[in-house]
């Protein structure tokens, strides 16, 4: 047993958090003069080493999961979603998020296609919520940086909220919030013919092409947030702010990262220089899901296919569901890290 831990404390650390590469960074800082210690050199290390690393890990899950998603093409997942019904379709559609588009604004035209489909409203949410807050990177990725534990309670819950939540839309029957051109579109059903390996590996590495093109910017602007915090803004003031001694920091949280767009790859540096200045796990995590589920340009995309008292539906489902899963965290904190 005790030699199973050690191989997974290897892995998480070398493997996943790469820690080989922050070392091997540091002497090199060292060896021409900067001083890693210091604000500014601790600044550069944490910025070159977490761009490098978030790459390299993008990279390698956009491909795997890419290739997976390969097999799920629109007209297929609404084949299986449609043998589903009840509270089973929605556990369905929350896990076939978990392999389709890192952030929200690229779920939402999935969702529109699903629900133009026919398919029910209720499951159709599930996946909405579950895409983008929940997906086989994001597992990996906090793996790399909280350890297993943390990460798989994580994706859980974010499942649950996804379930729960298309399952209370789905009670409450409100079909004719969906936009009249959404509810009436006319489906077109095209034979999906099966792929060769090599065209999924085609298809995978386009899709890492495409995203990395898409998402580099975020991943530069949140490494350097995340290294600004890590290095700049005093301790005592996250602590203050977003620590044990503040009862609201998981709703300041929420609300903080509504407004901003990233996927799990943008904030992931963030995260885990706000951890590493002392605040609590849930807060962490509660920025985590807002920014990637609830950001302004995905509402106002989904404003374009829903009325506003569905989308303040959705939006409310979602908050109460990731400030719960916040103090969760928070309070069960000493048992998980």
């Amino acid at each position: 047993m005790q030699f199973l831990s050690t191989i997974w404390i290897f892995i998480q650390d070398q493997i996943l958090g790469m820690k080989w590469l922050s070392s091997l960074i540091g002497k090199f800082l060292y060896a021409i003069g900067l001083d890693t210690s210091g604000k500014i050199g601790g600044s550069v290390q944490f910025f070159i080493y977490d761009v490098i690393k978030i790459v390299f890990l993008l990279c390698v899950l956009i491909f795997i999961i890419s290739y997976i998603q390969s097999f799920f093409p629109p007209e297929r997942t609404k084949k299986i979603l449609g043998r589903f019904h009840g509270i089973g379709a929605n556990i369905i559609a929350a896990l076939l998020g978990t392999v389709t588009p890192f952030c929200s604004c690229s779920s939402i035209p999935l969702f529109i296609g699903f629900t133009s489909a026919g398919l029910p409203l209720g499951v159709t949410f599930s996946f909405l919520i579950s895409s983008p807050m929940v997906d086989l990177g994001s597992l990996v990725l906090l793996m790399s940086i909280f350890g297993a534990k943390v990460a798989v309670i994580y994706v859980v819950l974010g499942l649950v909220i996804a379930v729960a939540g298309g399952t209370l839309i789905e009670k409450l029957h409100l079909e004719n919030q969906v936009e009249e051109f959404i509810r009436n579109a006319k489906q077109i059903d095209i034979p999906q013919e099966e792929l060769a390996v090599k065209d999924r590996i085609k298809y995978a590495w386009e899709q890492v092409v495409e995203t990395f093109k898409k998402v580099f910017p975020y991943i530069l602007v949140g490494v350097g947030i995340g290294a600004f915090i890590h290095n700049w803004i005093p301790e005592d003031i996250i602590v203050r702010f977003l620590g044990t001694g503040n009862p609201f920091g998981v709703i300041i949280a929420t609300i903080v990262g509504v407004p901003m767009y990233a996927d799990i790859f943008g904030c992931i540096p963030i995260a885990e220089a706000l951890l590493a200045k002392g605040a609590r796990l849930g807060v962490v995590l509660s920025f985590m899901m807002g920014v990637t589920t609830l950001s302004l340009p995905s509402m106002i995309m989904l404003k374009k296919a829903i009325k506003p008292k569905l989308l303040g539906l959705f939006i409310g489902i979602c908050t109460v569901g990731i400030i719960i899963v916040g103090y969760a965290f928070n309070a069960f904190q000493y048992l998980l890290i």
